[in-house]
């Protein structure tokens, strides 16, 4: 009796986990010998654009108020002197340079800060 429940539980299983591939879709295919076979569909990657763009904004704000708190010019020769670092900070300038969306933040920021 013991192996049948256990028989019955794994069908369960296999059971749920084709429906929960089947639920983002499937295709049907018609084999050679007149059956049609149901497949789950692949589920295909998607890059979370809204969070990235986010993520993005807020650097771009981050930056924006670096330029306001130290001042373009000191916020200038501490990207400088990144430039003179190890590849690290080589990379962490070029991110850091002002660019002209976090001027316009900054000059934004600068308006309202003050």
């Amino acid at each position: 009796m013991g192996e049948h429940i256990g028989e019955f539980r794994s069908r369960l299983s296999r059971l749920e986990r084709k429906y929960k591939g089947m639920s983002a879709g499937y295709d049907a295919k018609l084999r050679s010998d007149g059956l049609i076979v149901i497949t789950p569909r692949k589920a295909k990657r998607r890059v979370a654009w809204v969070p990235m763009a986010v993520f993005l904004l807020g650097f771009v704000v981050f930056k924006g108020f670096l330029m306001v708190s130290l001042g373009t010019s000191s916020y200038d020769e501490r990207v400088a002197r990144l430039q003179d670092g190890t590849g690290v900070e080589q990379v962490g300038a070029f991110v850091m340079q002002a660019d002209p969306l976090s001027t316009l933040v900054a000059n934004k920021m600068g308006t309202v800060l003050q």
